[in-house]
């Protein structure tokens, strides 16, 4: 597992792609061993999903008749669910890399996927804190989370800049390939899951 000395410096790296500066690649591993590793970043994320998870824990409670329980069940649906949303996009951009011969982007592609979804899992977890701490405030997490997704596209696009060049309409289904899937996916496996609040 990569030390958080590591992640810092990949952090970095991303953070200075995303302003334009070409100089963060260097801190960067976008080889296929850095590929692999960057998977890593679901394990760093663990504690930030797991605040989400207590705040749809609550919620689907909620929804429930008075006096039925909840078993561990729950949390392994959730896990399976966390588990689709991650590797779906990234199995979906693999096939559009191979079928638009840009594999050898592939590597980049999921090394900047998996470590830029670090800092926003600990943010989406930050609004889940907030409404638990604040249930009345629904209203304000949902637009800073909408903002959060904008900011996410912005940030990819311009990394996906960085590795592709100036191909926009490229570049912008890739971004999307990215994130959509995950918001079109998640109401239908919640629901199939049997973890969508009542």
């Amino acid at each position: 597992m990569p030390p958080i000395s590591e992640v810092k410096l990949y952090l970095f790296g991303l953070w200075l792609l995303v302003k334009g500066d070409r100089s963060g690649l260097q801190y960067l591993d976008i080889t296929d061993r850095g590929m692999m590793r960057s998977f890593w970043a679901i394990a760093w994320c663990i504690p930030a999903i797991g605040f989400s998870w207590i705040w749809w824990r609550l919620a689907y409670l909620d929804g429930l008749p008075p006096g039925q329980s909840l078993g561990g069940i729950f949390f392994v649906r959730m896990a399976m669910l966390e588990t689709a949303n991650w590797l779906l996009p990234l199995v979906l951009a693999g096939t559009l890399c191979l079928l638009l011969g840009i594999g050898r982007h592939f590597p980049a592609i999921v090394f900047t996927a998996n470590w830029l979804s670090l800092p926003f899992s600990y943010f989406y977890g930050l609004l889940s804190v907030l409404l638990i701490l604040l249930p009345s405030a629904t209203g304000l997490v949902a637009l800073v989370w909408l903002a959060a997704i904008v900011a996410l596209i912005v940030s990819l696009s311009r990394i996906f800049r960085i590795f592709l060049g100036e191909q926009r309409l490229l570049i912008s289904t890739l971004t999307m390939v990215l994130i959509v899937p995950s918001l079109l996916i998640a109401d239908v496996l919640e629901r199939f899951l049997g973890v969508y609040p009542g």
